[in-house]
């Protein structure tokens, strides 16, 4: 069986993709065990980062479709497990997995004295779901209520006291999940995408309707293909190569993903599928507007943390003015979008920490 990655769609081609490559399973098999480019040195990235005062547990539960979510539980040391704790949910960015960046954050928050749990997305990582990298919102939301279920049924868990945060993608899918599910009760997101927007529109509205009427007339088309038995086509995530015309932002999540600063690949996937969702799915972002009705969280607080030159900042910058109060925009000098994936000098620890604190006291 084949599979074939196409790159240039609507959300790459906003930020400058222009790569193609078709492989087969029997070569992405080799290519996997090739050792990735090295990436120049990022100050403070540390995407791998191993703490010592926490401990982890690799722990599973079922969402309301049945379908097995993977996750790390992290535990303070110190945790006082015969009282209840406040505990904090972590997604990690579109495309990613829990070993990128999420484990990071539920780390380092539960060095602060919280309960954390990291998360793979269903159909990503170590969860379940066939076809692998396909995208359903409705579904990666409900696993952030699915992971509610979990940690309010733990005995040292406060299910009072649960609050969210989601990276990237995930901003946008936490913000899905608490419009209905009133249990989180304070949601923050790190450089979000908007994922329906970024794909209906592009960034700063670079993409035409005529455009976007392409790409999901190519897609609906690729489902006869797939249909019928022929390869499934995978789109958008990282390119794989960069050249003298890749763009900075290509440069940007390159240096994340493809090289030793943050790659990883699951066991049974490939380097070359890893970030790529399917190209029959990826259109389900289409319908996709996690800020309507954004406002309907209050009085629940949200934050919104932006690097001040992240290509994404539009994006917080959109669902904070929709929001209503308790709200805050945080906008951290000198960084970027990746910036804030692992770059532990830049990124707001104490902000975050405040946050929760203040919100999920007792």
């Amino acid at each position: 069986m084949k599979y074939r990655v196409l790159i240039p769609t609507l959300l790459m081609s906003a930020i400058g993709a222009t790569a193609a490559v078709a492989l087969d399973e029997t070569r992405a098999s080799k290519i996997s065990q090739a050792p990735a480019p090295k990436s120049a040195v990022v100050e403070g990235a540390d995407n791998f980062y191993k703490s010592d005062k926490v401990t982890m547990q690799k722990v599973t539960f079922k969402n309301q479709y049945n379908m097995k979510v993977a996750g790390n539980l992290f535990i303070p040391k110190i945790l006082n497990q015969t009282a209840k704790n406040a505990a904090i949910i972590v997604g990690h960015p579109m495309g990613a997995v829990k070993e990128q960046s999420s484990n990071l954050y539920a780390q380092k928050l539960a060095e602060q004295g919280f309960v954390t749990l990291s998360l793979d997305l269903s159909f990503w990582g170590e969860s379940e779901g066939r076809i692998r990298n396909a995208v359903s919102p409705d579904i990666y939301a409900e696993d952030f209520s699915a992971a509610v279920d979990f940690l309010g049924t733990q005995a040292f868990v406060d299910r009072d006291r649960i609050g969210v945060l989601g990276i990237c993608g995930s901003g946008s899918f936490v913000i899905s999940a608490a419009k209905i599910d009133p249990r989180l009760k304070a949601i923050a997101t790190v450089s979000m995408y908007d994922m329906g927007a970024v794909n209906r529109n592009g960034l700063r509205h670079s993409t035409t309707l005529e455009q976007r009427k392409k790409v999901i007339a190519e897609a609906a088309e690729q489902r006869y293909t797939e249909f019928t038995g022929g390869e499934t086509q995978y789109t958008s995530g990282t390119v794989h190569e960069l050249n003298e015309n890749s763009t900075a932002i290509e440069r940007e999540f390159y240096d994340f993903y493809r090289t030793p600063r943050g790659e990883y690949t699951s066991k049974g996937s490939s380097p070359k599928l890893t970030t790529h969702p399917t190209l029959t799915s990826n259109v389900k972002f289409m319908n996709f507007y996690p800020f309507d009705d954004i406002e309907a969280i209050s009085p629940r607080p949200m934050l919104f943390i932006t690097g001040d030159n992240a290509h994404s900042r539009e994006f917080s910058e959109d669902a904070y003015k929709r929001a209503a109060e308790p709200k805050e925009l945080y906008i951290v000098p000198n960084a970027g979008h990746v910036d804030l994936y692992d770059r532990v000098n830049l990124i707001p620890w104490d902000k975050l920490q405040s946050f929760f604190n203040q919100h999920l006291s007792r």
